[in-house]
């Protein structure tokens, strides 16, 4: 049986404002290429699909063409867990639907943690695969809260927690396997950040758990788990070096800093113990960052002209000399060509204006514990109320992204 292990798709996410809708249906349209052409048996999406709880009806749209085309392929199955960007309400509306094309979604933990343990058949109705669909675990689903517990209380209850989960799952399924009187194979996902994971500058990822410290360690998941699919982060990456515990990674580049790794989808092949490759994607859309003097800047921008291709810039002016006409220089050397500047940054105006070598950052370089970092150095918060502060901040942002979508209608 083939399996190909995907996430973090993001679907809906923008580069500096601008949409990415054909990056997104290139992808997609190449992944259902892929599962021909690799003759997958079942996808596995391990959170993330959309980069907003709301996503638009385009993307909407272009999702769910997605799941259509996928179930008329060689692929039996769909099993797609959802992330912390994800609204759980938004993904199991269509659940029981989905179901009786052999997709199974898991947005939010089930009341009865039995619904995540999936049993996939083969053609013959023999039992072939066991999916433990975990999603992204909140907080309200893996721990209580007491009056005047502290900091590290919370961190440990969210660690056991999230351990516990695995560990009774995992006997659930031992239990299932017992009854069927076979060992099938076992694979579970997750969407969590797992000690020692790489993350690349900017690439979108949040922190996940109050405090921002919770980071899972290997041990959290049993040995019988046969691959252990991962999401959230976006480099495909082995977790502490296994083999068959492994983040697919996003299949874009989430910002200019991580546009020149290579991405991957990940092809697990369990015929006998699980044989693991890792599948490139292609870009679909060059993204480049360009940094240095004026000179070297306009340089780089003559090269790529060019080329004539659809290039997306962020230009990071860093030079010696102050340019006030930064801008209308660089808009006047890609004018008539396809590239397309979605940000300029000059230093050097910056650090004229504040007569110092603090870096002004925009809104959109800034997470929201980061500004709320600001504000209290700004305000003098002494340090050892800081951290109470921003772990507070973390569950308000939280609360906020579990209600977000009740107020939200579609047709």
């Amino acid at each position: 049986m083939k399996i190909l292990h995907t996430s973090d798709w993001h679907l809906g996410h923008k580069l500096y404002g601008r949409q990415r809708h054909k990056e997104f249906s290139a992808f997609l349209h190449w992944l259902i290429a892929t599962i021909n052409k690799q003759h997958i048996d079942a996808l596995l999406v391990a959170g993330d699909i959309f980069d907003s709880q709301t996503p638009s009806n385009s993307i909407l749209s272009l999702y769910y063409h997605f799941l259509s085309a996928v179930s008329k392929s060689c692929c039996r199955h769909i099993i797609i867990t959802g992330g912390n960007h994800d609204s759980p309400t938004l993904l199991n509306a269509p659940q029981e639907l989905l179901s009786s094309l052999d997709i199974h979604v898991t947005g939010r933990v089930p009341d009865n943690i039995d619904d995540e343990i999936i049993i996939l058949h083969d053609r013959a109705g023999k039992p072939e695969l066991m999916v433990l669909a975990v999603p992204y675990l909140r907080d309200r689903d893996i721990r209580t809260t007491t009056a005047d517990e502290s900091i590290d209380d919370k961190q440990l209850k969210l660690l056991t927690g999230i351990c516990d989960h695995y560990a009774q799952i995992c006997r659930l399924a031992i239990e299932k396997q017992e009854r069927l009187a076979t060992n099938v194979p076992i694979i579970a996902t997750g969407h969590l950040f797992c000690r020692g994971g790489k993350t690349t500058g900017k690439d979108g990822v949040r922190d996940l758990y109050v405090g921002n410290l919770v980071q899972v360690g290997l041990d959290c998941f049993p040995e019988i788990i046969d691959y252990l699919a991962l999401g959230h982060l976006h480099t495909a990456q082995k977790v502490a070096g296994q083999d068959n515990r492994r983040y697919s990674g996003a299949p874009l580049a989430m910002s200019f800093q991580d546009a020149g790794e290579q991405k991957y989808v990940i092809l697990v092949d369990l015929k006998t113990n699980p044989t693991i490759t890792e599948i490139p994607v292609p870009h679909f859309q060059q993204i480049k960052s360009l940094h240095g003097s004026l000179n070297a800047i306009l340089s780089a921008l003559h090269s790529l002209k060019q080329q004539d291709e659809s290039i997306l810039l962020e230009i990071d002016y860093s030079g010696e000399r102050l340019v006030d006409d930064l801008q209308e220089q660089i808009y006047s050397a890609v004018e008539g060509s396809q590239l397309e500047v979605l940000r300029i940054r000059n230093k050097r105006i910056y650090d004229h204006v504040l007569q110092q070598d603090t870096e002004i950052k925009s809104l959109d370089e800034l997470s929201p514990e980061q500004v709320f970092l600001q504000c209290m150095n700004t305000h003098q918060i002494p340090d050892d109320q800081q951290q109470e502060l921003l772990t507070n901040f973390a569950r308000v942002l939280e609360m906020l992204s579990d209600n977000e979508t009740k107020h939200v209608v579609r047709p």
